[in-house]
């Protein structure tokens, strides 16, 4: 592991752990994106290695990206409420969940997602690209963009308004 990778893991790491202790809305405390800015989308792995760019979807669609981990409760208290939102509106809102490269492995993916899969395509950010291009302050940070690649949406912690946040991108759409 290279150093600039090291201090990645390490910040993503610190920043999670501080999530756990006081989860909070990121728009209500001013951290992650600001509302409106368009983020340049990155580029990710699948869980065999394999780039994948998120402008296949930024800009194209609305899309909801999760920052997720096998070892992140806020996340696992999350799902229920992304599966309602994926039930409904999963046929115009592309779910990204892009797991952080913070304690875990694709390898550990995998396994964990045979018995739980997370509501959405799972994605890797081996290298923080997609941290630091979407300003993830924490694992269970939530970003929406709308279908021009804008933030419309931005939330962290296990109480968070994600089926109305969604509905509000996937109806505008219509």
């Amino acid at each position: 592991m290279g150093r600039l990778e090291g201090l990645v893991r390490a910040g993503l790491l610190v920043l999670a752990i501080g999530s756990i202790a006081s989860p909070a809305m990121a728009q209500e405390s001013g951290i992650g994106l600001p509302m409106g800015a368009v983020p340049e989308p990155p580029t990710v792995e699948d869980l065999d290695g394999n780039a994948v760019d998120l402008s296949q979807w930024v800009g194209k669609k609305p899309v909801l990206v999760e920052f997720w981990a096998t070892w992140c409760p806020l996340c696992k208290a999350l799902e229920p409420r992304l599966e309602e939102a994926r039930k409904q509106y999963g046929d115009r809102v592309e779910f990204l969940i892009i797991g952080v490269g913070v304690s875990q492995t694709p390898r550990q993916i995998r396994r964990h997602i045979e018995e739980h899969a997370p509501p959405g395509r799972i994605l890797f950010d081996r290298r923080g690209t997609a941290a630091r291009a979407f300003a993830a302050p924490t694992t269970s940070y939530i970003v929406i963009l709308d279908a021009q690649g804008k933030v419309t949406y931005t939330g962290s912690g296990e109480e968070q308004p994600i089926l109305e946040a969604v509905a509000k991108v996937a109806q505008a759409r219509d």
